[in-house]
């Protein structure tokens, strides 16, 4: 074993104009500069530390490597007024693990993990680890066309999990999948169910488990519960070969009072405001970054680039915007300071959000930023330069909201409330929106998607199916929690895997085959995605059949030819000869319908192509009338051209058609008359 050096020897990776960067706000690459990096120094291999901790008058490196002593390894503080200390300490590599002890002005002493610290010990240890970011990466192709797969006129359909409990050792559930036995596990189901990315709930280092991650400790770490960076990079690269994307959770907006983490870091109000009227989070017992502080911009945005870079992630998730963009978010009057305007903006998250996006969109103009927004503040996703805070993409709670309400009201009472499922395309097109049906939705008490819906077992399931079919056929890109995908019965838990067993069974098996074919829908019909934020995108057919509780609308892509025709019916009730006005005129099919037999429907379909009618029906100067299924959603698209003979295209259809189902009796069905024309 090599002898450690007692000195701390001078070195730096720190230039004069770094330094004015730093302190202006302006540097974006601090990683390649702070933290602990292996070099070599006067023909030595060892290791360089710098740690930003202006409040203190004393800083070393303690570790297995000195006996945990604070006394032998002091580093040196610049003198340029940028509160930097560093050194070089000789013959320590990867894998040492270290803190950083910190004497403060006030008399304080403090054990610190490392802000920028590239990898940490497992969890519930506290210690920094010396690594590197070195990755041969092989994901050349998906880099390279990244920029295709990730615009707004492109399917984005997410599948967003938690890594500790989407799947755990079959032999040992108390065992975590590792990130490489997940590389293989994960990728295979994903691309069997067609989703296009994933979202991985936080990965970055965290001391407690129940946080999920949202707990950030390690801001510059992958957490060590599933393995080393290189793993990590190894899952990534995975996806990115199988040509799904990949987006990481991220939380600029607070972080935990854990004592080997940020807070109070130097014995100082370093990262969080002093004042806890701004500085602490009621909700999670955590700490609001200052985003008016230079050097906190600096860490941020740098970490923002870092996952970009380093990881190859596709985009970001931002959590908790609406926190970050209020002063008064969830506090009563009194417990907040208004800003100078005495308005409750947060005018330096407003200007940091701008800048962070405006830098991470100029560094990496292929990837997504994506807002976990729900307030109506305007422009979320708007570019900077038209006043916005310019993200690519926002969540659209609203429409989740008002959805789920709706669903859950037994199918006789949903006439009174047709307007709460329809006001979203109000304001769709007002931000480019991704719907999201997430893990806040099945946590707390909230239950399972499946288990929110009304009725038997039967009717619960197909409630599910046509939720999320309408879903898919709603404008906007699409998110989905892991588990909803099979309709998962019992709400998340972290501490378990979800409960794949269920997929033997046909409900569950249903499910999962429905939203394989959603997912190949979304991809493969470009009106679904082509004008997802433009109105042009949707038109409504016929939106007053509240009384049948029917809806009938339209999505369009750059070709009429493109053009889909949707059915909901909201009711159990099976309606046949139903009329619906048509945009076109020639032959129709039906080319998906939510309560098929495989997806454990009662069969209500319409398995051969129709030719529109002459008749004026919805204002649309051609009809047809159809079957719409029980609890149902029905898609039709314009198959022939009326150049060619019904007789011709209606022969072709038929050969390529499955035989005519049959029904089962848990349905009601009506003979339904003609509706009077809209």
């Amino acid at each position: 074993m090599q002898e450690i050096s007692s000195s701390v020897q001078s070195y730096s990776r720190f230039s004069d104009f770094d330094i004015n960067l730093f302190k202006a706000g302006k540097h974006f690459r601090l990683y390649d500069k702070l933290g602990s990096h292996v070099v070599e120094h006067n023909g030595v291999t060892g290791t360089y530390f710098a740690i930003w901790a202006p409040n203190a008058v004393a800083v070393s490196v303690i570790g297995n490597f000195n006996g945990w002593n604070n006394e032998l390894h002091y580093l040196n503080v610049r003198w340029d007024g940028s509160g930097i200390w560093e050194g070089f300490i000789p013959n320590i590599g990867r894998g040492e693990i270290y803190k950083y002890f910190i004497r403060s002005t006030s008399g304080e002493y403090f054990e610190r993990g490392d802000p920028y610290a590239l990898f940490w010990e497992e969890p519930p240890r506290t210690a920094s680890v010396v690594w590197d970011t070195w990755y041969e990466w092989n994901d050349q192709e998906w880099m390279s066309r990244r920029y295709q797969k990730n615009a707004l006129d492109k399917p984005i359909s997410v599948y967003e999990l938690h890594l500790g409990s989407w799947r755990r050792d079959p032999s040992n559930p108390n065992r975590f999948l590792s990130y490489r036995e997940l590389a293989h596990d994960l990728v295979e189901y994903v691309s069997y169910m067609g989703f296009t990315h994933v979202e991985f709930m936080p990965v970055m280092e965290h001391p407690f488990s129940g946080s999920w991650g949202y707990q950030v400790t390690g801001y510059f770490a992958p957490t060590a519960r599933f393995g080393t960076p290189q793993d990590f990079m190894f899952l990534i690269e995975s996806l990115h070969k199988a040509g799904i994307g990949v987006y990481l959770d991220w939380v600029p907006s607070h972080f935990p009072g854990d004592e080997h983490g940020l807070y109070n870091y130097d014995g100082s109000h370093l990262y969080e405001h002093g004042d806890p009227r701004l500085g602490y989070h009621p909700d999670w017992n955590s700490y609001i970054f200052n985003y008016g502080r230079n050097e906190v911009r600096s860490f941020l945005i740098s970490n923002a680039l870092f996952w970009l870079d380093r990881y190859h992630a596709d985009g970001l998730r931002v959590d908790a915007v609406a926190s970050m963009l209020y002063l008064d978010y969830s506090r009563k009057e009194g417990e907040w300071i208004p800003n100078q305007h005495g308005g409750r903006e947060n005018l330096d998250a407003v200007s940091f959000m701008k800048e962070l996006n405006e830098v991470v969109y100029g560094n990496y103009g292929d990837i997504q930023m994506i807002a976990e927004e729900s307030t109506s503040w305007p422009g979320v996703s708007h570019p900077t330069w038209q006043g916005g805070l310019g993200f690519g993409m926002k969540w659209m709670m609203g429409w989740m909201n008002d959805s789920l309400r709706y669903f859950a009201k037994e199918p006789v009472h949903r006439k009174y409330h047709q307007q709460e499922l329809t006001f979203s395309t109000v304001y769709a097109f007002t931000e480019n929106f991704m719907l999201p049906l997430s893990h806040d939705e099945v946590v707390h008490g909230k239950g399972s998607l499946v288990s929110k819906m009304p009725g038997d077992e039967w009717q619960r399931f197909a409630n599910l199916r046509l939720l999320f079919a309408y879903m898919f056929t709603h404008p906007g890109t699409k998110l989905l929690f892991m588990g909803g995908e099979f309709g998962q019965t019992a709400e998340w838990n972290h501490d378990y895997s979800l409960d794949w067993h269920l997929t033997q069974y046909d409900p569950h098996k249903g499910m999962e085959n429905l939203m394989r074919d959603l997912n190949n829908l979304y991809r493969n019909e470009p009106a679904l995605f082509e004008f997802s934020f433009a109105s042009y995108g949707f038109e409504w057919i016929d939106q007053s059949d509240s009384e049948n509780s029917v809806l009938v609308y339209c999505r369009k892509g750059h070709s009429w030819q493109e053009y889909l025709v949707v059915v909901a019916n909201l009711t159990p009730v099976v309606r046949h000869d139903y009329r619906i006005g048509l945009p076109h005129n020639g032959i129709w099919m039906e080319i998906f319908n939510s309560d098929r037999h495989e997806y454990w429907g009662s069969g209500i379909i319409n398995p051969y192509p129709l030719e529109a009618e002459m008749e004026n029906w919805q204002g649309k100067a051609q009809s047809v009338s159809v079957s719409l299924p029980p609890l149902g959603i029905s898609v039709w698209k314009l198959k022939s051209h009326p150049a060619f003979t019904a007789a011709s295209a209606i022969k072709v259809a038929k050969e390529k058609v499955v035989p005519k189902q049959t029904t089962i009796k848990k349905v009601k069905t009506e003979k339904k008359p003609k509706s009077k024309e809209v």
